[in-house]
């Protein structure tokens, strides 16, 4: 039998399989030994201890096509990054660590606005120049109204999406709207294994149809990027790259050269200011790192 695991909790895992439901599994010994953890998003072929109970054994992890290591998550197509447009204000330089995170990781992102039904048009334009500029995919849904949310659901069929945004911006009312039933499935697994409101939230996934998978992670406050240099941050702000071939020194930093490309093209309102700036902040944070 085959499955996804869409949770894992103390060494158990949560298989969902096609058409049966969720089965609560362990992993078999010889992954430890070949030193291979199994990931929530990894398709894996398992064996039936007891049907009643929905109970098994995890065989074989079947091969990955990606893998992230935070979110640990295996098997993901794209990311969908949820801010709200007001109450609360994005944090740019949040979204644009989040932004750097992924590109680093080769994971296309579409970022998606919510409260469009409290937001002026003057706030909406502001972002979408912000952030359309960079070839991000950028939408505007209102949860709570249920604007938008079929767009969303387009961009989401057929394939398995990583999403996450800060506390507040309302991630979970998002989550609900695309699956009504997401909190009765988590519930009967916290149920079963009598711990599950008790535990630091974990990443998810939950089906939407077939093929259809989203995962939600643990909502984030700060994210750290201190593992990238300040001389490889400028690979991961995708619309520098046009600009570059203009700069008078190759390996420009961007920051305080003559003639630099990517200077020309934020003073001409071709790169957006508030992602320049946002990249002086960085680049000023990872050059007083110090590198051992």
């Amino acid at each position: 039998m085959q499955g996804k695991i869409i949770k894992g909790i103390a060494g158990f895992y949560y298989v969902h399989v096609e058409g049966q439901g969720i089965y609560e599994c362990k992993a078999k010994g010889i992954f430890r030994k070949d030193h291979v953890k199994p990931l929530v998003g990894d398709n894996v072929k398992m064996e039936v201890l007891d049907e009643k109970d929905m109970e098994g054994n995890i065989l074989e992890i079947l091969p990955r096509r990606s893998a992230l290591i935070r979110p640990a998550v295996a098997n993901v197509d794209q990311a969908l990054i949820i801010f709200a447009i007001v109450k609360p204000n994005p944090n740019f330089n949040l979204l644009d660590r989040f932004l750097i995170r992924m590109e680093r990781q080769n994971l296309p992102t579409i970022i998606c606005f919510n409260k469009q039904d409290i937001a002026s048009p003057e706030e909406k334009e502001a972002l979408l120049k912000s952030y359309e500029t960079c070839g991000y995919r950028v939408l505007f849904i209102s949860a709570l109204e249920n604007e938008g949310m079929e767009q969303v659901r387009e961009l989401l069929t057929g394939k398995t999406t990583t999403v996450a945004g800060p506390s507040g911006v309302g991630k979970s009312s998002l989550i609900n709207r695309l699956a009504p039933t997401a909190n009765m499935e988590t519930g009967a697994i916290s149920v079963k294994i009598e711990r599950g409101r008790h535990t630091t939230r974990h990443s998810e996934i939950i089906a939407l149809g077939e093929e259809t998978y989203i995962v939600d992670t643990p909502g984030f406050t700060s994210l750290d990027i201190s593992e990238i240099t300040k001389e490889e941050l400028g690979q991961y702000y995708p619309e520098f790259v046009q600009y570059e071939p203009y700069c008078k020194f190759s390996g420009c930093a961007h920051i305080s050269e003559p003639s630099c490309g990517v200077k020309d093209a934020v003073a001409e309102g071709k790169i957006s200011k508030v992602r320049y700036e946002n990249y002086k902040v960085l680049y000023q944070e990872l050059k007083e790192i110090k590198r051992y």
